[in-house]
């Protein structure tokens, strides 16, 4: 998608409400007719669910499933006659009805849904985040590479223009050997004093667990909708989305979410995986609220002829000293990379090298990477040719990774030494129980 082909609402609404909808086709399809349509399922027909559906709809829409009834109804209002089902589970029983599956439910269940794709080596699309935690993340990625199905995450800045550019314009060595990216976003949802949301306009989320249990809204499953979270009762506090987000038991806050879009670009650019390191800064963790505020520091050994690189991450009111200096545009959220030659800092949408006046005869370096007209399209048309997608699950499940990590290090309040292969930080034992969760009963990935 072209920067110049969208406003930045139009791109805001498509990315808040959508963020992107890719597909991914099974293996008997490989090869196959590249007019032929894919018969595709989609579970989370609501809100982002409902966008991803517009954005695949010149495929066959065949099956909807939704925990809330009122979601499959307007659903079947512009697809009628499809197949529904409100327990994503039984949906599988009817595997051979379909080839490809969008996941755009909430955070806590996408492993639940994709998983189960994977397992019938459907195609799958799944929306960002990955998944709630790092243990999932490595099981989902694990299982998309045995089935080699198409796969891929809902980032669709990752598919923009700009992205593109900035990752060959730093990979051909444009700004020299980077050594230093931050990466800020000024939303502030989450935990927060007084001040901060008054400052933000922002409602102030201080509160506790709600222990006294509102109406459940007509049509939705309560029990379904919590899948293998701790059980609790219903409350307005928790829908509709993104209530949810900033609660620990259902997903991740800021960092797993905007983490997603904004720091693909330097794991991207910078060929990342693994950190070696990771500590985190902001105010004391709550047990149930993710922070409005918070920064993560990660290190990363030498890749190739990359050398060692620190990735910061800031969020909130929280920004780079050299944004605070003023010595670099106070875009509300950017990143910046730091080289040999010069800097680099890219919004969503454009990036200028710095200082300018030093790069005003600069020659960009050639296009390398592929181009697709949407994030959409390339899944779509990856899954007719039998190939993979850019931000394929052995990407993506890399980068939820590190995301999550940045989360980990917060809650135990330690700078973690990260052993990626046994997936356990040396230093912190504490922080297993924010790697793997503990299902509710009757839930097993």
């Amino acid at each position: 998608m072209n920067a110049k082909n969208i406003s930045r609402r139009q791109f805001s609404r498509t990315l808040f409400t959508a963020a992107g909808a890719l597909t991914v086709a099974p293996a008997f399809l490989r090869g196959q007719n590249l007019n032929s349509k894919l018969n595709i399922a989609i579970i989370g027909a609501g809100g982002r669910g409902a966008a991803n559906t517009d954005s695949v709809k010149s495929e066959n829409i065949v099956a909807f499933c939704d925990v809330n009834g009122r979601n499959l109804d307007m659903a079947l209002g512009q697809f009628p006659g499809r197949k529904t089902f409100k327990d994503f589970r039984k949906l599988f029983d009817h595997h051979k009805d379909f080839d490809a599956v969008v996941v755009s439910t909430c955070e806590h269940t996408h492993a639940f849904a994709t998983m189960l794709a994977l397992h019938h080596k459907k195609h799958v699309y799944c929306e960002k985040p990955l998944t709630h935690n790092i243990w999932e993340a490595r099981k989902i990625r694990e299982a998309a590479a045995k089935t080699k199905v198409t796969t891929q995450m809902g980032i669709q800045v990752h598919g923009m223009e700009n992205y593109h550019q900035v990752v060959e314009l730093i990979q051909s060595g444009a700004i020299g050997a980077v050594t230093e990216a931050h990466v800020w976003v000024g939303r502030t949802w989450g935990r927060q004093s007084e001040a901060d949301a008054k400052k933000h306009g922002d409602v102030v989320w201080v509160m506790e667990r709600p222990a006294v249990a509102d109406p459940i809204p007509e049509g939705l499953d309560w029990q379904l909708w919590l899948g293998p979270a701790v059980d609790r009762p219903f409350s307005n506090v928790y829908v509709p989305g993104p209530k949810w987000y900033r609660w620990w038991d259902f997903g991740n806050g800021t960092m797993s979410d905007l983490g997603s879009h904004w720091n693909d670009l330097p794991f991207w650019a910078l060929k990342l995986q693994s950190p070696l390191t990771i500590e985190s800064s902001g105010p004391p963790p709550h047990p149930e609220i993710a922070p409005a505020s918070m920064t993560a520091r990660y290190t990363y050994g030498a890749r190739g002829d990359m050398p060692p690189v620190t990735v910061t991450w800031y969020q909130g009111v929280d920004k780079p000293e050299i944004w605070n200096s003023g010595k670099i545009p106070k875009h509300d959220s950017g990143v910046l990379f730091i080289g040999s030659k010069g800097m680099l800092i890219s919004t969503y949408f454009d990036h200028k090298l710095l200082p300018e006046a030093d790069f005003k005869d600069f020659q960009a370096p050639p296009k390398t990477l592929p181009r697709f007209k949407d994030h959409h399209t390339e899944w779509i048309e990856a899954c007719k040719a039998g190939k993979q997608c850019s931000a394929n699950f052995e990407y993506a499940g890399w980068l939820t990774e590190a995301n999550h990590l940045g989360n980990v290090a917060y809650r135990t309040g330690k700078k973690l030494e990260w052993d990626a292969k046994k997936m356990r930080a040396t230093n912190a034992p504490e922080a297993d129980k924010f790697i793997h969760r503990i299902y509710r009963p009757g839930w097993k990935l």
